[in-house]
């Protein structure tokens, strides 16, 4: 499972899609094609709308959600055409049903899809408001029995501070799910990373703007932050 927030589809824009982005990343997926696995994407939705910061100044958070979780499904529309102009078979599934746009989201059928070697980008979150898109791909990487989250951030990986603002900050290579609950390491929302702890799927933490590093993780490669247990 590989998860892409929505600013990594912004490129050096500020706001919306980036084309030059969103065709880097269909060829990023493409270079893994070869090796036969089975990959599925959520995407987020902050590069066109972020539903709790817009609950912040006022909005109700269900409709702000709503909104950030149709979102989701325009960056996967992007996303799917990039792909689709790859030769890369591809399929939709949202978790709020709009038939005219995508497949409602029904898990033998994603399961299928992958069997045939499609890539099933996941949409809408989990339909559900106060759940984030991360939620959401730890929820989807186990209902599909996924071996491992991919998380494609800007950074290398995890640190023990925000590398932006602090020069400082300490590179961290592997760690357990309880440290970054402890420590408030936001590289996931904490929702996110205790549904991971609980079911026992392995996190990754890369850099997503570094060309070849979703094929170096699959093929075992010595990149990012892992998170675990027993670390």
């Amino acid at each position: 499972m590989l998860k892409l927030s929505g600013e990594a589809l912004m490129g050096d824009q500020g706001f919306g899609i980036s084309s030059e982005m969103i065709e880097y990343v269909a060829e990023e997926v493409q270079s893994t094609m070869d090796l036969g696995v089975q990959m599925a994407i959520v995407v987020g939705g902050g590069n066109i709308f972020r539903g709790i910061a817009a609950s912040s100044y006022g909005m109700d958070r269900t409709s702000a959600d709503h909104m950030g979780m149709l979102a989701t499904v325009i960056n996967s529309l992007a996303l799917q055409d990039a792909m689709e102009k790859k030769g890369i078979q591809t399929r939709i599934q949202t978790a709020i049903s709009m038939h005219e746009v995508a497949e409602p989201f029904i898990l033998r059928r994603a399961i299928r899809h992958l069997e045939k070697q499609r890539v099933v980008i996941f949409a809408a979150g989990t339909g559900n408001p106060y759940f984030t898109t991360d939620t959401a791909a730890v929820l989807r990487a186990k209902e599909v029995h996924a071996d491992i989250l991919l998380k494609a951030t800007k950074v290398d990986g995890l640190y023990d501070s925000d590398p932006a603002i602090n020069n400082d900050a300490k590179f961290i290579k592997k760690i357990d799910y309880m440290k970054v609950l402890e420590k408030q390491l936001r590289v996931m929302d904490m929702t996110a990373i205790s549904l991971a702890m609980d079911n026992k799927l392995p996190l990754i933490v890369f850099n997503l703007n570094k060309r070849g590093n979703i094929k170096k993780v699959l093929c075992g490669e010595d990149v990012g932050t892992r998170i675990d247990t027993n670390y």
